[in-house]
């Protein structure tokens, strides 16, 4: 098939989530034999970079503002996708749901994945959060297919929109090695916390830093991520840390130095409390870390009993305490994790949905493909959830 990905900021992932979606996604498509085109941003990647791992390019101009950013480049990406009559189109971000009717104009269909409740977001004004709203709403009539990545999201649009959509959950690999390299970054390891996100106040950074400091301990906590329109917010963060030399800021990593960071890290916490399933829990999960989490709903669903939910400050110090104390509690939460990616967020398994789902939006029929058992396992797993919900 002939596949396009818009909405994101393009690959090789430099950014967030969905650039990292959309890179193992289009690769591994890819992989498969089919034609996939990934629209980036001018300001994100070169416009003379045309192809990565066997996935096109199609590099396009944007205003690089707070608001405009997404909006403009999708629907500048929408208009050159028209006349290129793609077998199907995945438009990521319910911000971008207008244009999907600009993508179907061509002859293509178009499925969306609206990804979280992005109106809950803090750093949105009143005018950002009223279109999110609108947007939720036209991304359940615009697009062929309204695709979900986690079940409380998709429960969230049943009720409020009366809207069936179809759930997608996102994938992560599964592996842990030993890299002496993360000395880098002046921690060793096995002997450092970990948290990754973008530095935006949903995402509660503030709260771990506040947590960490009460906490007693010979460990660091790395903090890693940045954000482009948040400066006020980091700098109010590291005068937080300021005077705790454990404290360490790495700003964005990717890649190859991204994966050593995960695998040599003594545990993780998480606090990000709006979104669908989010890509850094479920990394952590599969590179084996013990993982802490803030008890939103989406990120208990994700850890089922593979990790350790905390409340709030006072609750995340006391726990993360507990977890530095004891070697056994770590390990076994660490084994945990990873079956449950084993069994639940399994790549192969989450692009044989995507596949599938493209080919009845195209109209067309794949040959039989042979199922690995993490599929089978998966396959079986949601398909058991999908009778008891019935």
């Amino acid at each position: 098939m002939r596949i396009a990905i818009l909405g994101t900021r393009g690959i090789p992932a430099n950014y967030g989530g969905f650039e990292t979606f959309a890179e193992h996604l289009s690769t591994r498509l890819a992989a498969r034999g089919h034609d996939v085109t990934v629209y980036c941003r001018a300001h994100y990647v070169s416009p003379r970079q045309l192809e990565f791992q066997g996935v096109r390019l199609k590099v396009l101009p944007t205003i690089r503002h707070k608001y405009f950013d997404t909006v403009i480049h999708t629907f500048l990406s929408a208009l050159h996708a028209i006349p290129q009559r793609y077998d199907a189109a995945l438009i990521c971000n319910a911000a971008n749901a207008p244009f999907a009717s600009i993508v179907r104009a061509g002859g293509t269909p178009v499925a969306l994945n609206v990804d979280g409740l992005e109106h809950k977001r803090k750093k949105w004004n009143w005018i950002g959060r009223k279109y999110y709203l609108m947007a939720e709403r036209l991304a359940t009539i615009l697009p062929n297919e309204t695709v979900t990545d986690a079940k409380v999201i998709q429960e969230y649009y049943l009720a409020q929109h009366r809207a069936i959509s179809t759930m997608i959950a996102y994938g992560a690999e599964v592996e842990r090695k030993v890299d002496p390299s993360v000395r880098r970054w002046r921690v060793e390891p096995n002997r450092y916390v970990l948290y990754v996100s973008r530095l935006e106040p949903e995402n509660n950074a503030h709260l771990v830093v506040e947590a960490f400091k009460r906490v007693r301990t010979g460990h660091k906590l790395l903090i890693v991520g940045d954000a482009p329109y948040a400066r006020d917010y980091i700098n109010d963060l590291k005068a937080r840390a300021r005077r705790d030399k454990r404290i360490v800021f790495t700003g964005f990593v990717f890649g190859r130095d991204y994966r050593t960071l995960q695998q040599n890290a003594y545990c993780y916490v998480h606090a990000t409390e709006v979104g669908g399933t989010h890509p850094a829990l479920l990394e952590a999960m599969g590179f084996g870390n013990c993982v802490l989490t803030l008890a939103a709903p989406e990120n208990i669903e994700a850890i089922g009993d593979a990790g350790i939910a905390y409340a709030d400050e006072t609750d995340l110090a006391e726990k993360l305490q507990r977890v530095l104390r004891d070697g056994s509690l770590v390990h076994a939460y660490r084994n945990r994790a990873q079956a449950r990616v084993k069994e639940f967020y399994d790549w192969d398994y989450v692009v044989n949905q995507y596949e599938d789902l493209f080919a009845k939006m195209a109209g067309l029929t794949l040959p039989a493909r042979t199922v690995s058992s993490a599929t089978k396992t998966a396959s079986a797993i949601k398909e058991t959830a999908r009778s008891a919900s019935a």
